[in-house]
């Protein structure tokens, strides 16, 4: 659900330069053949098909419409049992998030597999977490709030509105590379690797993070806030908060005082309005 890398808004230049090295690198490998490039698009493909069942999943998880598993319901449990099911499904999500995505692992894993391969298998990795949790999630018995009336068709438009948020950002960032499609088309074609050129627009000129802006505005603004949900919530607003410090870190890292800058002028969360 919350794809790493989230906050490229370093200048295009950086971007462009870094492109380039990354394609005169990838030109200089021999071509793949044609059953290698066809098995690759297949893959590729699969994995994406398979991220947007889970998305379009998750939105009726954490709503509590459309699907009949939801963060409100679950399999009766006792209530450690629950808190360690659900907190295990969820702490899994992190550690693969945090650690898949640093570019020390990715630097070893492209050894084992083919870099264009890389990011796919990183959206079946997260999809194999969040398919079994969504099938394996308890119920934990208890309501914070409950609403009726406008203001509840009012929580549950900011909760569409974070989800449409989230899928706006990865447009702006890049969708198709985020979810790794784009990587096995451009092998597929032949054409050399190349990272997304993104440009501070949009969102982005508000917030550095407003896909996770998205999702928290879609976890917290629900017209029924069950323990269940109340622990989905925190547990991934946590992650969240935390993942957000280290992305900040390895964007500073990969493009210095462009980053800082950009930081400087942006808020990372919340809308200010603060503008250097």
């Amino acid at each position: 659900m919350t794809p790493p890398s989230t906050s490229h808004a370093a200048p295009a230049a950086s971007s462009a330069a870094a492109g380039a090295q990354r394609a005169s690198g990838a030109g200089a490998q021999a071509p793949a053949s044609l059953a290698s490039r066809v098995a690759s698009l297949a893959y590729g493909s699969c994995a994406y098909l398979l991220f947007l069942g889970t998305f379009l999943y998750a939105i009726g998880f954490v709503s509590g419409l459309f699907v009949p598993a939801t963060v409100d319901g679950g399999h009766s449990a006792p209530l450690v049992e629950a808190l360690l099911v659900n907190g295990g499904f969820l702490a899994l999500f992190a550690v693969q998030h945090t650690i898949m995505a640093r570019r020390g692992f990715k630097s070893w894993w492209t050894r084992v597999v083919p870099r264009h391969l890389e990011r796919s298998t990183f959206v079946i990795a997260t999809c194999a977490i969040l398919v079994p949790m969504y099938w394996q999630w308890r119920h934990i018995p208890g309501e914070l709030w409950s609403i009726d009336g406008p203001a509840a068709l009012f929580l549950r438009g900011v909760s569409f509105l974070g989800w449409g948020m989230v899928l706006l950002s990865s447009f702006l960032i890049d969708h198709f590379e985020l979810f790794g499609l784009r990587q096995t088309v451009r092998h597929f074609l032949g054409l050399p690797h190349a990272g997304p050129a993104f440009r501070e627009r949009s969102l982005y000129r508000h917030v550095r993070h407003p896909l996770m802006l998205g999702f928290l505005l879609a976890f917290w603004a629900t017209p029924v806030m069950s323990f269940g949900h109340l622990f989905f919530a925190v547990m991934c607003t946590g992650y969240i908060l935390v993942g957000i410090q280290i992305e900040e870190r390895s964007l500073v890292a990969e493009h210095g005082e462009d980053y800082r800058d950009y930081q400087r002028r942006v808020p990372m969360l919340l809308p200010t309005g603060r503008r250097g």
